[in-house]
């Protein structure tokens, strides 16, 4: 039988996979697909044996093509500004998680799809995969926060070009300018990316928390406030049963 969830759960081991399952539409994302994607990421922050998630779309055509313009093109401009306020409250969930978030990419990742990859802590891609912020090309502009985040990731210039444009890039130049962090043939990425995730889910989970609040809130901040918020967080981890165990295992291995 057919699942036709929109967005699928599968938990494996230590792994959250989270599935965009609108093939049909390219995993276009609409307001079902929103709701359903913030219970799933609470499913998997909730579940004390999930150490790490995957954000992936169904098929090997689009990771996420952007939002569906079916359920955009009649907004008037509240409609569409909380229809942007909706997208926002899943990218901040994606954001604010306390476990480590990849996005494993093939295909398309465009639009509002693009924006949820940011979102991501980590991104792996398909050498097939395509990335742009296409907005543009249907009059309207990136209302997830693409245009802050592109332009952080990226930076300025290049975030203008491809905002203003429209044009896609391939995955060759998206691990170039460090908007993805590895490429794999389209036929491994899912087995490279489990194992990346595998490495950081061995990791102190507490550690891993920390860590993450620190680069996100951090890079926010000046850095005299980001390096004492550092510095909390270091401290904190002094508090956790895992930094005990794994420094007197250190000391006892090099005795």
């Amino acid at each position: 039988m057919v699942n036709t969830d929109v967005v699928l759960y599968e938990k494996r081991d230590s792994i959250a996979f989270l599935t965009i399952n609108r093939p049909e539409a390219l995993n276009a994302l609409n307001t079902e697909v929103n709701l359903k994607l913030i219970q799933r990421l609470d499913q998997a922050e909730a579940d004390n044996e999930v150490r790490v998630i995957i954000l992936k779309g169904a098929g090997d055509k689009a990771f996420i093509a952007g939002g569906d313009i079916k359920e955009m093109i009649h907004k008037n401009a509240m409609e569409a500004r909380d229809y942007a306020l909706a997208a926002k409250r899943v990218i901040d969930r994606i954001w604010n998680l306390k476990k480590p978030v990849i996005a494993a990419i093939q295909g398309l990742c465009l639009g509002g799809g693009l924006e949820y990859a940011m979102a991501c802590d980590l991104r792996t891609a398909s050498e097939k995969a395509r990335f742009g912020q296409p907005e543009i090309n249907i009059g309207i502009m990136p209302g997830s926060a693409g245009t802050q985040r592109l332009s952080r990731l990226i930076g300025v210039t290049k975030a203008k070009q491809l905002c203003f444009t429209g044009d896609m890039i391939e995955a060759e130049e998206a691990l170039a300018l460090g908007l993805i962090n590895e490429i794999h043939p389209a036929d491994s990425l899912m087995d490279k990316t489990i194992e990346l995730a595998k490495k950081i889910a061995s990791k102190s989970a507490p550690a891993l928390t920390l860590i993450k609040s620190a680069i996100n809130r951090g890079t926010g901040m000046d850095l005299e406030s980001a390096s004492l918020f550092e510095i909390d967080c270091f401290g904190l981890c002094f508090a956790t049963e895992e930094q005990k165990e794994k420094m007197l295992a250190f000391v006892n291995k090099k005795r």
